[in-house]
This record gives structure tokens, sequence and C-alpha cells, in this order.
């Protein structure tokens, strides 16, 4: 078994649990002494990218297309947009760096809501295969 097939498969398990990074992430900045507020912000950073792709699979399954991660993407970049215009008029200049952390954080709560309706929603749903 291929090094990539491996990772391909934990990052799916992953994924498809994002619960289990999320706490395993926390976890482990506690136990290294980060302070409460750091390790979830950590953990909440780390789990982002989980949720994108199970929550951009089951749009994707959901819709029929595989447009699912590109709306997310589109939609990241639209919020991006928006929080840099709003930078640049309130102190006249941007800061990538607070738009990227803004945007991803963000991105965090908005994937976990939808993940819990997707699953629910796919679970309600009878199996078309």
């Amino acid at each position: 078994m291929s090094v990539w097939k491996v990772l391909k498969e934990t990052y799916m398990v992953l994924a498809g649990l994002p619960f289990i990074p999320f706490l395993a992430v926390y976890l482990i900045g506690k136990l290294r002494g980060l302070e409460r507020k750091k390790a979830i912000r950590l953990a909440m950073d780390v789990t982002t990218a989980f949720l994108v792709g199970i929550v951009a699979a089951l749009l994707s399954k959901l819709s029929g297309s595989g447009f699912g991660f590109y709306l997310i993407l589109l939609l990241m970049l639209i919020g991006a947009g928006l929080i840099g215009n709003a930078q640049n008029r309130v102190r006249g200049k941007i800061d990538p760096s607070r738009i990227v952390k803004a945007i991803w954080r963000l991105s965090f709560f908005a994937m976990a809501v939808l993940y819990v309706l997707l699953m629910a929603i796919q679970l309600i749903l009878p199996s078309s295969n």
C-alpha cells in the first residue's frame, strides 16, 4: 500500500468523524501546556481542513455534481473580499494574515453547522445506490 493511499484513507476517516481530530489536537495542546483558549483555537484551525473536505463531499453527493469544494472555496473568497474591503475602509490598508485567519475561523463554524445538517439529511434520505 502506497504512502499516498494511506494518507488519503486516514484523511477520509478523520474527515468523516471531525470531532476526533478536534479532540485529539485540543488534548495534545493542553498536554503541551497551551492555555485553554489557544488549544481550542488550534483545534478549530486543524479541524476546519477536515470539515471542508467532508462538507464538500456531502454537498457534491447531495447535488449530484462535483461542485461542492468549489462552492465552499468561492464563498470563502467572497468572504475574504468583503472583510478586506471593510478593513480597507476602516484602516486604509488590509492585513492579509488577519483576513485568512478570520475566514478560516468563520469557516469552522459554518462548516460545523453544515456538517450536522448535511449528515442528518444524508441519514434521512434513502440512498440512491
